[in-house]
């Protein structure tokens, strides 16, 4: 049986960052952000529409909470 995540591209591999991504993981973590948490958020956007889709998302959530800033 496969390890989930073992393809070549390293997908849901514990501790793996997507090239071209660390720096949007190292924001995040200066934010704040678990381990975890940054490195989900930095390899959902490998492509401009994920990246696209997760702004869009960000900003209703903003929106709904009533953004502090």
């Amino acid at each position: 049986m496969a390890r989930k995540g073992s393809g070549k591209r390293g997908g849901n591999r514990k501790g793996y960052i997507a090239p071209g991504r660390r720096n949007v993981y190292d924001a995040l973590r200066r934010q704040g952000a678990s381990k975890s948490k940054a490195a989900a958020i930095a390899n959902s956007g490998t492509t401009h529409a994920k990246r696209s889709a997760s702004a869009r998302k960000a900003a209703r959530t903003r929106a709904a909470r009533g953004r502090k800033r």
